[in-house]
């Protein structure tokens, strides 16, 4: 399959660094904002999230942003191959891919468990079929197949018609403090403007233009 044609030019906008804010959180709030406003981006919460565990291999996955304080919180399952990772090496990556606008937002940084209080308020403020999913899938083990999952969401639901569902105990969030961001604007003749944060020890962004 030869994919050598299969291009298009970047034109839509340049970044600046006059137009970037000091603070890469702000920066990421304003492209963030406008990728939420595109129709043409269905799933702007979405992004890639890479890990590296103890056998230095490393693993992605789509996961979904749920809220932005001083980090960046998402929700899984601590047994899960991305929370075996996690326990092994905090370190990892986010990329965002919000090619309709354009852009690319990369982020790396450490990731740490939220408090249990603040997983269980997310967790019930999830749809009940939510809920119940999470407690039948133990995430990224091996299964039979779909009916036996099928099953155990089934006898669950059952089991816990007209109560409250608990939440399980390997289950909760993680807050990615990032420490680099990379904000990717596709340009003219693959000429990209790239510019990247990177955390200084006194607490301030360095900010340098990367050639593309």
């Amino acid at each position: 399959m030869k994919l050598h044609d299969e291009r298009r030019d970047y034109e839509r906008a340049q970044l600046t660094r006059e137009s970037l804010h000091n603070d890469p959180m702000q920066q990421f709030s304003v492209w963030f904002a406008e990728a939420k406003q595109t129709a043409a981006l269905p799933d702007p919460t979405a992004f890639t999230l890479a890990t590296c565990g103890a056998d230095q291999r490393p693993h992605q996955r789509i996961v979904l942003l749920k809220d932005i304080d001083d980090g960046f919180v998402f929700y899984t399952n601590y047994a899960s191959q991305k929370g075996q990772n996690i326990e092994q090496n905090a370190w990892v990556s986010m990329h965002f891919s919000w090619l309709a606008l354009e852009q690319q937002v990369r982020i790396e940084g450490r990731a740490e468990k939220l408090a249990r209080e603040h997983s269980e308020a997310y967790f019930h403020s999830r749809p009940r079929a939510s809920q119940l999913g999470a407690l039948a899938s133990s995430q990224s083990t091996p299964i039979a197949g779909r009916d036996e999952l099928e099953a155990r969401y089934l006898e669950l639901t059952e089991r816990y018609e007209g109560q409250t569902i608990p939440m399980p105990e390997t289950w909760g969030g993680y807050r990615i403090k990032p420490e680099v961001f990379e904000f990717w604007q596709g340009g003219k003749y693959r000429l990209h403007d790239r510019f990247v944060y990177r955390l200084q020890g006194d607490a301030s962004w360095l900010i340098e233009r990367l050639q593309p």
